[in-house]
């Protein structure tokens, strides 16, 4: 349940229309499709559609279709009997038999074979099957709660999916927007999941977060909703080195480098004359050669000094000015200890 109300936070237009479908369909005992994408929260408005229902204190399953063999779901979906196929020396019980009387989550529906499909029907329309296997009927009582990121009505019109499962799931279904189409759950949302992050991180407090960073949360399109929000906040939270002050940095990809590209050296052309090479390295002042790599850190520090002055050390401003990418320039200022927030500036 504590997952429950997580996934609830918010205020907006379209995260309430959502609920009130939920909360109009959870005593009506028909199966209903949930519709989202990635990362919207589908499991658990499946799990609040259960437990708003008279079946709320019966047993509430899920399956991941996906994640399933076609023949091993079956069995762990229908059950099997002993020998109906190598390994199964025993009776198993398959999940609509151990849901029976309460609610079974059938996620990534979409990808469900059509053999398998049509066996879905037959215990949708009549509440009977067969384990794999067996020649018994058996009867449950089950409501089947379906998910999918898909396009069902696509895949019907494609022969993908039937069409009279589809008839039979669809009594009605929920439609979860997308974290782009409620922006204004961000901050609240953002705000939860750091709280949650630093006892995790054993900090007395949240700090908050600063302008630039819930400019970042705002403005960002969140492909991975609320799932990838959580995991933005929880690593920038981590990062963060200075947990008294409000977090300013977000941290959207963590694939990034923060190390800036070196540039590549050019091999010696083959026109050149080797004399002439071995001869220019053998003048070289050795005072030049012992003291490159300072020489080059110095240029380096002084042209960062420059570009935080003339964007009034507002490091997103620098980066760009720059062309690198913001953690990038992070690494840079604190190799060379350029930081203003140490000063108080």
């Amino acid at each position: 349940m504590y997952r429950q109300q997580e996934s609830m936070i918010g205020n907006s237009a379209a995260l309430a229309l959502a609920l009130d479908r939920v909360s109009q369909l959870a005593p009506i005992n028909r199966p209903v499709i949930i519709l989202g994408d990635r990362g919207t929260g589908k499991e658990l408005i499946a799990e609040r559609l259960h437990f708003l229902s008279p079946r709320w204190d019966a047993p509430f399953l899920k399956v991941n279709c996906a994640a399933i063999a076609e023949q091993l779901l079956e069995s762990e979906l229908f059950g099997h009997e002993p020998g109906a196929f190598t390994g199964a020396t025993r009776t198993h019980h398959g999940r609509f038999e151990r849901a029976d009387g309460g609610s079974l989550f059938l996620d990534e529906l979409g990808t469900m074979s059509t053999g398998l499909q049509e066996k879905l029907l037959r215990l949708v329309e009549y509440g009977e099957f067969e384990r794999l296997g067996g020649q018994k009927t058996l009867h449950v009582d089950v409501r089947i709660i379906a998910a999918t990121n898909g396009d069902l009505q696509e895949m019907a019109k494609e022969h993908k999916f039937r069409e009279d499962l589809l008839d039979r799931l669809s009594f009605d279904v929920i439609h979860l927007p997308a974290l782009s189409q409620r922006r204004e759950d961000i901050p609240e949302l953002a705000q939860h999941f750091a709280v949650q992050m630093c006892t995790e991180l054993s900090w007395e407090f949240f700090p908050g977060f600063g302008a630039q960073a819930l400019e970042t949360l705002n403005n960002y399109s969140w492909p991975g909703n609320v799932r990838e929000l959580k995991n933005v906040v929880e690593r920038s939270l981590y990062r963060w080195s200075e947990p008294t002050l409000p977090v300013e940095d977000i941290v959207l990809n963590p694939f990034q480098s923060p190390y800036p590209a070196e540039a590549s050296t050019s091999a010696i052309p083959e026109t050149v004359d080797r004399d002439t090479t071995q001869s220019s390295h053998t003048n070289t002042d050795p005072g030049l050669a012992l003291n490159f790599s300072d020489r080059i850190e110095a240029l380096e520090k002084r042209l960062l000094q420059e570009a935080l002055a003339s964007n009034d050390h507002h490091q997103r401003r620098t980066a760009d000015a720059l062309e690198l990418s913001y953690d990038q320039l992070r690494g840079m200022v604190r190799k060379y200890d350029l930081s203003q927030r140490k000063r108080g500036g």
